[in-house]
């Protein structure tokens, strides 16, 4: 039977089993039965493995009779095969893997990355990355020990590994319960861990329910120098730690004795590891320096456990922080190494840059050209050819955001140390230019590495070097973007590196806002393509997003999240490190050793302001508690669209965006004495989005087709509505449609069909293509096309003829857009000449952004008490008409979706240009303006005086700069564009 001695100084009772002899005799008579190792051998080889090899009782509490017989088999029949080869080693190397458990024993050389970290990583990837106290899912805990082994043909040491599932004291704590260790802890865990562990185990849980990233404890170890590492984090938020750890204390010449992993039923991890030095590494650092450049490294290896640059650090090539910093550098390169060249510089010179047609050739010529010169496979191929050049590189990124932060540190790391010794840190940048042409083979690495460079110089701040944080953030300067490719310049980029995921947040101003877009990628070819386009996307919906917020103080913004392919199941987890990492760039940091000051080349407060967008919609009232838990002043206004107990306007509750959306199309109904009652509609977008459930809530249209995530749905006829509705009430896609309510022309193609066969004998080979083009097949037409989800450019001007009839004529009539980028500019030009009439995203589908930026502006004003006392009472202002837009298209001949740009870039510009005048400074003309655009409910409940007195000044003078600016361009229009004096 199993007992443990709860004595031991590891803080675990010591494995020890008593039924070991009789099991022995057990062993030897299965041996005997199975006559593979003659008769006179077998009790020497049984004794030999029980007592010679060292292996820890725990592997003989778990396994079976048959189990430790096949290994002892085994074992015999290596011990023949190295007698044969003469090699005096015997190489052991046994295990046992279930769905519930594993054992795994091995030869083990002390402080080498070789067998062991193999086999750790599929304990990752098999039983603790998957591991989760989710209802429904499993967890698995796991202890290891090193054991001393004895013999001729023994190893030095042998490493055993024991993988059990949980089971857990409360499997669903309460939220009371869930901070109670002797509630949610396994139970064996329970047995055996000391009074001493359970308190440590306790208080790191909390803090790890606390707060984010993973929570560090060391502890002396009395009468000894080895240290214990205790590391708490939450289920799922990171892959590959464990091993990648062994990985890291490896490179210190760290060896561990024993190591444990416990699961709780709260979602929390923790490790323990029992670490030394090896006696053989006389130039390594002391234990205790070693320990405390571990523990600050471990929180970096948690953002990222690992790289493709992990054989470098294993060699010992390379450091944690270099490898890391080459990931992300070899990710700054992917999005923006300079690799269009002379010639697409001369062809922008020859073509028009204001022919749209043009602009889009340009643009399709820029993507080929990024894909097919530089692939993220060739530039890191540049890169390994050059670990020198990453290490020198990386100390000219560390002289700056680690330097200058740990020079005021009471105890400097060792990494630190390092950077103070070295050479390489003398370096300016024209001896890093003069490096790199040295050292490189040709002009294609010297451009990666020269890239680089360039990251190193606009990096402005960032979290790398903060003690704890669960992503990579960086606040880049855009002054690096090429003004051929990006002729808008931004006023900031900030780029976030996951594990699970990459990001980009764009703005165009001081003072915008915008929404946070989850990427999805549905095949390797989608990701591909996703990847390649992912910082254009982000850049051309905050530049949309501007012109959406032409009216209202904020400029645009975007943020996008592009998931890893391997982790589309984590959208929730990728956003939260998002934010989490975002944070750590826009609050200072004031605790040591979690959160501590970062060097900031910005040296000014920056606010940010996020929105709901695809895939976000339902983390915004975390975020903005997030915020607030972590002491952000501005937690109220950092995200919109909350939901109304926290004082927010749920863009899907009340349809904020589609309502804007559905207004252009009864004007346009209106203005053409139509019936909604007698058009026929296509949209894109289903009943399980914001934007396309609310449209079919609140249309009264005949809907024909409907393109979803899940495939397409039409009926000539029109869609039973009863059932589209409960679709939208309920928030499914068309997968869950009842067909039998369908016509007998109706017909429903999901992506994941093939060989559908049509109800008029047209078959469809493959669903997820039919799905993908269904807007583009011209035998499918409407009144309406109102498109409420799809990818950027889904129309452009390669297929835009595909939307117009034989005789030129449009499929569609009438075009609204709610979602945005759906159309290219060619394209809207080329349906407009054609005789559609369409509203492009940047006029139609701006309710969002309205009532959002009322929610930003109250949130601002009011004091915690009043933001929850009064919130409630704001209510988002109506949409601009589409009167202005109409008229001047009858006035100048122009089309709309070009009127629509310059409308809204000319009051961006006015606004711009009114923030550079003294007009800020007249105070009776500023009281006018503010108490004109300021909505009247605040003004009642506050004052002028009050308001100006809390919202920061760089948002008054947007309010005041953006309200004189869209009324004196919508009443005289861009044909009088001298400034209004501080008189007029």
């Amino acid at each position: 039977m199993a007992q443990f001695q709860a004595t031991h100084p590891s803080g675990y009772a010591e494995n020890s089993f008593g039924g070991k002899g009789e099991q022995m005799v057990q062993v030897a008579a299965h041996l005997a039965e199975k006559g593979f190792i003659p008769g006179n051998l077998i009790q020497n080889e049984v004794q030999w493995f029980y007592t010679n090899l060292g292996i820890d009782d725990m592997y003989f509490m778990l396994e079976p009779i048959d189990t430790i017989a096949n290994h002892i088999m085994a074992l015999y029949g290596a011990k023949i095969f190295a007698f044969t080869k003469n090699d005096s080693v015997l190489d052991i190397n046994l295990e046992r893997e279930t769905d519930t458990s594993a054992v795994y024993i091995h030869t083990s050389q002390p402080g080498v990355s070789t067998t062991g970290p193999q086999i750790e990583r599929r304990i990752d990837t098999k039983y603790l990355d998957v591991s989760t106290a989710a209802p429904g899912s499993k967890a698995f805990r796991l202890e290891t020990y090193r054991s001393l082994g004895a013999g001729v043909a023994a190893p030095t040491q042998l490493r055993c590994y024991f993988v059990g599932e949980c089971a857990f004291v409360k499997p669903d704590p309460t939220p009371e319960e869930a901070t109670d260790i002797r509630l949610v802890a396994d139970k064996l865990f329970l047995e055996k861990a000391t009074e001493h562990t359970l308190d440590v185990y306790e208080r790191v849980m909390r803090q790890v329910l606390h707060r984010t990233g993973p929570v560090i404890e060391l502890i002396e170890m009395e009468g000894t120098r080895e240290k214990r590492l205790v590391i708490g984090f939450r289920q799922k938020s990171t892959q590959g730690y464990f091993s990648a750890l062994s990985d890291l204390y490896h490179y210190y010449s760290l060896y561990s004795t024993r190591k444990y992993v416990e699961q709780f039923s709260n979602g929390v991890t923790i490790m323990s590891l029992y670490l030394n030095q090896l006696p053989s590494a006389t130039d390594a650092p002391p234990i205790e320096v070693a320990i405390h450049q571990v523990i600050k490294e471990a929180s970096l290896i948690y953002c990222l456990p690992t790289t493709p640059f992990q054989s470098f650090f294993q060699a010992g090539e390379l450091s944690v922080q270099e490898t890391i910093y080459g990931h992300v550098a070899w990710i700054f390169c992917q999005h923006f190494l300079n690799r269009l060249g002379s010639e697409y510089a001369t062809l922008t010179s020859l073509l028009d840059a204001s022919n749209a047609t043009h602009v889009e050739v340009l643009t399709k010529i820029k993507k080929r050209l990024r894909s097919d010169t530089f692939t993220r496979e060739y530039i890191l191929d540049c890169i390994k050819q050059h670990p020198d050049l990453v290490k020198a590189l990386y100390v000219n990124f560390a002289m700056t955001h680690y330097v200058g932060q740990q020079a005021s540190s009471v105890r400097p790391s060792l990494s630190y140390q390092r950077l103070r010794v070295t050479d390489v840190h003398a370096m300016t940048d024209m001896q890093l230019h003069a490096l790199i042409k040295k050292k490189v083979n040709n002009a294609h690495e010297q451009m990666v590495f020269e890239a680089f460079l360039t990251f190193n110089q606009h990096v402005l701040k960032t979290n790398f070097y903060q003690p704890t944080k669960v992503a990579l953030s960086f606040r880049l300067d855009p002054a690096f973007l090429s003004v051929i490719e990006y002729p808008t310049k931004p006023y900031g980029v900030f780029l976030v590196v996951g594990p699970e995921f990459r990001g980009f947040h764009i703005r165009f101003g001081d003072v915008a806002r915008g929404g946070i877009r989850m990427i999805r990628s549905r095949n390797p070819e989608a990701y591909s393509i996703n990847l390649r386009s992912l910082f254009d996307e982000n850049f051309s919906l905050a530049l949309t997003q501007t012109a959406k917020n032409k009216a209202i103080p904020e400029m645009g913004s975007k943020g996008t999240i592009l998931l890893d392919f391997a982790a589309q199941d984590k959208p929730r987890v990728a956003f939260e490190k998002y934010v989490d990492a975002m944070l750590d760039l826009l609050i200072v940091g004031q605790t040591p050793g979690i959160k501590e000051k970062i060097v900031d080349r910005y040296g000014k407060p920056e606010i940010l302001f996020f929105g709901p967008d695809e895939g976000t919609a339902d983390f915004m009232d975390w975020a903005s508690q997030h915020a607030r838990q972590r002491g952000a002043s501005f937690w109220k206004a950092f995200t919109t669209g909350k939901s109304q107990s926290l004082g927010g306007i749920p863009h899907d509750i009340y349809g904020m965006t589609t309502r804007s959306v559905h207004q252009y199309v009864l004007g346009i109904l209106k203005k053409l004495n139509l019936k909604e009652e007698d058009c026929t509609k296509m949209q894109t977008g289903g009943p399980d989005g914001d934007l396309g459930s609310n449209e079919i809530k609140i249309s009264k249209d005949k809907t024909v087709g409907i393109v979803d995530g899940s495939g397409v749905l039409y009926d000539p006829v029109g869609i039973d509505r009863v059932e589209m509705t409960r679709l939208a009430n309920e928030r499914k896609m068309i997968v869950h449609f009842d067909i039998k309510k369908l016509s007998p022309q109706g017909f429903r193609v999901l992506v994941d069909e093939n060989d559908v066969t049509l109800p008029d004998g047209t078959v469809v080979p493959n669903g997820l293509l039919f799905r993908n083009e269904f807007h583009l097949k011209q035998e499918y037409s409407s009144t309406l096309f109102v498109p409420c989800g799809g990818r950027p450019e889904a129309v452009d001007i390669n297929n835009v003829h595909l939307l117009l009839n034989a005789d030129g004529t449009p499929r569609f009539k009438y075009i609204v857009e709610g979602a945005n980028l759906f159309f290219t500019q060619p394209a809207r030009l080329r349906l407009e000449k054609a005789g559609a009439i369409i509203f492009k995203d940047a006029s139609a589908n701006k309710g969002g952004v309205t009532s959002s930026s009322l929610e930003v502006l109250a949130a601002l004003a009011f004091n915690d008490a009043e933001f929850e006392q009064h919130m409630r009472l704001l209510s988002a202002a109506p949409p601009t008409s589409l009167k202005p837009f109409w008229a001047e298209a009858e006035r100048t001949g122009t089309p709309k979706a070009i009127i629509t740009d310059t409308l809204s870039f000319a009051i961006v510009k006015l606004s711009e240009e009114l923030g550079t005048t003294s007009l800020w400074d007249n105070k009776a003309l500023r009281k006018l303006v503010l108490e004109e655009a300021l909505p009247k409910l605040l003004l009642k409940q506050l004052g002028l005086d009050t308001i100006l007195a809390r919202v920061p000044e760089s948002y008054t003078r947007a309010i005041f700069g953006a309200y004189l600016a869209s009324q004196f361009i919508f009443k005289f229009g861009r044909r009088r564009r001298s400034l209004p004096s501080s008189r007029s």
